[in-house]
């Protein structure tokens, strides 16, 4: 995605309107609900980017627009319920059943932002919302939180899905050090995949890096092996990374124009010094095992 500064808005820009707003809203509601035995969660949080310039346009009627997709996600979830129970004798014949929607939390929370990474154009809108899943004991997993991402982006729809999952308190894998442009740092890893890179509003990372542009906002990505307890890298960058010097091969192809990711990863030993397309180096050290 295409960096944007907060210049000047620009009269050809395409403008949304409030009611946009309260659509995408829905809409990343529906792609993050979740089937449980007997009920299906909805997210009750949900983040709502806007450009900057737009976000002042439309600061002084949020907290009207904060009601009216309150109102409509309730009204959702009546009707998703109301055409299950419609359908429910039928479906139920067939074997199939239908667990009712409910709320995650007791309360819808919605929160409206300007994007501060300068990454949104006008008329591009994100929403963000997370669901804490339970866990999933036959493998091994604790708690997960999936966090999905959806909106408008250039007059195109766009969808991004992450799921995080908890370690026991305390536990750490790994740990990295590193100097940016904010100074030195130290990283704990404490969980089995990480993301690194600039970040951004778009681009979640767990490890985010003060560089200039020759880093990606998602630039490489670490990850371990819960099986065998080793470490992998994997290259996402544009400028390349580097293990101990020696680049990497890439862990994705070009797709329409999209990255895909292709499987290839490098193996990643104690000790390794890993670079960020020559601007940032972390060295890279595995925890001892308690």
């Amino acid at each position: 995605m295409a960096p944007h500064t907060d210049a000047p808005s620009d009269a050809s820009a395409p403008r949304r309107s409030a009611r946009d707003i309260v659509d995408a809203v829905l809409e990343n509601m529906r792609q993050n609900l979740e089937p449980l035995k007997y009920s299906t969660l909805a997210p009750s949080r949900y983040l709502v980017y806007l450009h900057p310039a737009e976000f002042r346009r439309l600061e002084g009627i949020l907290p009207r627009v904060r009601l009216e997709t309150v109102r409509a996600l309730t009204a959702e979830l009546d009707a998703i319920n109301r055409r299950a129970k419609r359908f429910g004798r039928v479906r139920a014949i067939l074997g199939q059943h239908d667990a009712p929607v409910e709320l995650a939390e007791n309360d819808w929370q919605i929160e409206f932002l300007p994007d501060p990474d300068g990454e949104l154009a006008e008329g591009d809108i994100l929403v963000d919302s997370e669901l804490v899943l339970p866990p999933q004991p036959e493998l091994g997993s604790g708690e997960r939180t999936r966090r999905i991402t959806t909106g408008v982006v250039g007059k195109r729809p766009t969808r991004q899905e992450e799921t995080l999952r908890s370690t026991a308190p305390g536990v750490v894998y790994a740990r990295i050090s590193y100097a940016d442009e904010d100074g030195t740092h130290a990283f704990e890893m404490a969980k089995d995949s990480i993301a690194i890179g600039r970040g951004g509003v778009a681009y979640r990372v767990d490890l985010r890096v003060r560089s200039a542009v020759d880093v990606s906002r998602e630039h490489a990505r670490i990850r371990r092996d819960a099986a065998t307890g080793r470490f992998f890298l994997i290259d996402l960058s544009t400028l390349g990374t580097t293990v101990n010097g020696e680049r990497v091969p890439r862990g994705y192809d070009e797709d329409g124009g999209s990255k895909r990711e292709n499987g290839v990863e490098a193996p990643l030993a104690d000790g390794a010094r890993i670079g960020l397309a020559d601007m940032v180096y972390l060295d890279f050290r595995i925890a001892p095992r308690p």
